[in-house]
């Protein structure tokens, strides 16, 4: 798939903004600051209808204004697909073929990217969060069913989150809608939790052999779903509610201690390993960034397998931060494979012929001109 058009009005620096791009690769050069990626921010908004940069959308709308849009052309193998999101003060409204969606889990899928921004270094040594949010927005691309479960474990967890709180500091909890949300709260827990490790599976299979490549064969990447749980993958439905019910159970005093749910998806992370080594913790950084480029390329080849044709690649200021071998790594799997944007402030030190071919778009304190 290929974007071949996008439409900005009224957002972030941009009052209004029409680009048309090629199928292949897409540079925007620019000094920091000047709405390089703002544009990128705005493809990753068309797919995920949220922000990889802030959770409030309202920052994304360009100030003073009371909404903002972002309309995209996207080819696809079936035919031409016309995409719009609307943002303002009073939410999202999104569009596709210029039908409204009246749920954003049907709309979030049209279209496939993966993001790869400096960010996403920290992908490896960063929080847990930013490992469950990459697990999240991933699994989310491809899976319609795991965007509802994910949904409905959080109005769960907030639920059950706001009974502890009352009851926070007692020594028991008497509460019939907490028993009923918790066993609801245990069943979509499950459901995520199993979904992930499924995700797993897939990644590891791509992203194994891809490291070993850019390792030159010396290192082989384990990657490790570890719910708090302690629950096992080979565990049915059944034997995981089961044991996630004892676990909360066993918890009971320590969450009513700290008004929390302290088990479940929302606590879960990923452990990467190297050579059987935890790259997390004893890797170098060239090892940790061989990690999170392997991910990313095998973020591609999984969706790619998944829904049958390859995704946009967001390259956002992340080229300048790789080295010479896997820039040239990286630029050789995408040449002619998969449509990619890359932002950076000069091209200069990047010898590839992926670049020299590139449609070039130089911007500047929030305007862009097309051109070598």
């Amino acid at each position: 798939m290929h974007i071949d058009r996008l439409e900005l009005t009224n957002y972030r620096n941009y009052e209004s903004l029409t680009l048309e791009f090629s199928p292949t690769i897409n540079v925007f050069i620019g000094e920091n600051a000047q709405g390089k990626t703002n544009i990128m921010e705005s493809l990753y908004v068309l797919s995920m209808a949220k922000s990889h940069r802030t959770s409030n959308d309202k920052e994304l709308i360009r100030w003073s204004e009371e909404y903002g849009k972002i309309k995209g052309d996207v080819s696809k193998k079936y035919g031409h697909l016309p995409l719009e999101l609307t943002l303002s003060k009073k939410g999202k409204k999104a569009r596709v073929n210029h039908l409204e969606q009246s749920r954003l889990s049907d709309y979030i899928g049209q279209l496939n990217v993966v993001m790869f921004a400096p960010e996403d270094l920290n992908l490896v040594k960063g929080s847990p969060q930013v490992r469950r949010r990459f697990l999240d927005m991933e699994i989310g691309q491809i899976s319609p069913v795991y965007l509802h479960d994910l949904l409905t474990f959080q109005k769960l967890l907030k639920q059950r989150n706001h009974i502890l709180k009352t009851h926070q500091g007692k020594s028991s909890l008497n509460d019939v809608m907490f028993d009923v949300y918790t066993d609801q709260y245990i069943q979509a827990a499950v459901s995520v939790i199993r979904k992930r490790f499924e995700f797993m599976e897939l990644l590891q299979k791509w992203a194994e052999p891809i490291h070993l490549g850019i390792s030159r064969g010396l290192e082989k990447l384990d990657i490790r779903y570890c719910p708090v749980s302690g629950l096992n993958r080979d565990a049915s439905f059944e034997e995981m509610v089961d044991i996630l019910e004892q676990k909360l159970k066993d918890g009971r005093s320590q969450e009513l201690a700290r008004g929390l749910t302290l088990v479940g998806p929302h606590r879960d992370d990923l452990q990467f390993y190297v050579n059987d080594y935890d790259v997390q913790t004893y890797g170098s950084q060239g090892q940790q960034r061989t990690t999170a480029l392997s991910l990313k390329l095998a973020e591609i080849e999984l969706i790619k397998q998944e829904v049958g044709e390859s995704p946009v690649l967001l390259l956002d200021d992340v080229l300048s931060e790789l080295d010479d071998y896997r820039q040239s790594h990286l630029l050789n799997t995408i040449q002619g494979e998969v449509q990619t944007f890359v932002t950076t402030t000069s091209v200069e030190g990047i010898d590839h012929e992926t670049i020299r071919q590139a449609a070039m778009f130089h911007v500047k304190q929030g305007h862009v001109e097309e051109g070598a």
